[in-house]
């Protein structure tokens, strides 16, 4: 009896390093037995999500970067011998021609809306799928978008994939990063009026209350005119933007048309001439990368700051 009871234990204290993780993500509640093996991202910044948490030799490829934008060097080095599995968005037949056990995409970051590829199609092939936070708010309510959703994001893939203190660090330097940031950064007066181009000629494609790019701009001293546009992404109206005069303009660098490109067009376009930020040529560059959630946020936050607050040639 004495043996038998030793052995329960020891089943006992196995189980116990497997024990079941669950997370919210958006609005369900999703519970891994296992820690994923054959997992798939979509997207360039989600991909980063994975690879930043060391989480590469979990993974059976990516999907979603090429058919709109191109890995420069440090992803391509992060990516290594991983395959791109579809282009863009991919299908249901995809993910399970490569054997996947997870999916991390979010709403229009390689899922859409009532489409073939969902938590709920992929549910009966046993591929588990986590959200992207920021991009909840097309199927829940949610607050305004923040530095907490790429954290939360961060530390849900830390305790899915069973490296929760290694999250957990790379949160906390994120965010003593910024704070030691924002003690020396020198603001002066109003915050700037800014306004996201990332894309479109005849309506332009912005960053609404719901997008990473106002939690960039406000952790960096300025203001999206479009903070009270109750979207993530989505299209405008250039009298909108004209109307709301913005002092700074994001560019958000990807795709066919260049940046500069972007800026030629706000240049020299007539009908963008009264703008502040055309006429005193303020236009910053952001990476998509960098103006999604991800961990080049920091980085974009700094960009940001130089762009908003000049500090004066000695």
């Amino acid at each position: 009896m004495k043996h038998l009871l030793c052995s329960c234990a020891l089943v006992a204290l196995s189980g116990a390093a497997f024990a079941e993780t669950t997370v919210d993500s958006c609005n369900r509640t999703v519970t891994f037995d296992t820690v994923p093996t054959a997992a798939v991202s979509n997207d360039v910044n989600l991909t980063e999500m994975m690879l930043v948490l060391g989480l590469a030799d979990h993974m059976v490829g990516y999907t979603g970067i090429s058919g709109w934008k191109t890995l420069d060097e440090e992803m391509r080095a992060g990516v290594k011998e991983l395959p791109e599995l579809s282009a863009k968005y991919p299908t249901k037949e995809v993910l399970l021609g490569a054997d996947a056990d997870f999916y991390f995409a979010g709403w229009n970051y390689g899922m859409k809306v009532g489409g073939e590829v969902t938590p709920e199609t992929l549910e009966p092939f046993g591929i588990n799928v986590y959200e992207l936070t920021e991009s909840c708010v097309h199927i829940a309510d949610k607050p305004k978008v923040s530095m907490e959703d790429m954290y939360n994001d961060i530390a849900n893939l830390g305790r899915i994939f069973d490296v929760e203190d290694k999250a957990s660090a790379l949160i906390d330097g994120y965010k003593a990063d910024l704070a030691a940031f924002s003690a020396d950064l020198n603001t002066q007066g109003t915050a700037p009026r800014v306004f996201v181009y990332d894309s479109g000629e005849e309506s332009p494609f912005t960053a609404g209350r719901y997008a990473m790019p106002t939690a960039l701009i406000e952790a960096a001293g300025g203001k999206n005119i479009m903070d009270d546009f109750e979207k993530s992404w989505a299209t405008v109206t250039w009298e909108e933007v004209v109307e709301r005069n913005p002092e700074v303009i994001v560019i958000v660098n990807y795709g066919s048309v260049t940046a500069e490109e972007k800026r030629a067009f706000m240049l020299n376009n007539p009908a963008f001439a009264s703008l502040d930020a055309v006429k005193n040529d303020r236009f910053v560059t952001l990476e998509y990368v960098e103006a999604t959630p991800g961990p080049r946020n920091i980085q974009a936050i700094k960009t940001l700051a130089s762009a908003f607050w000049p500090q004066p040639v000695n």
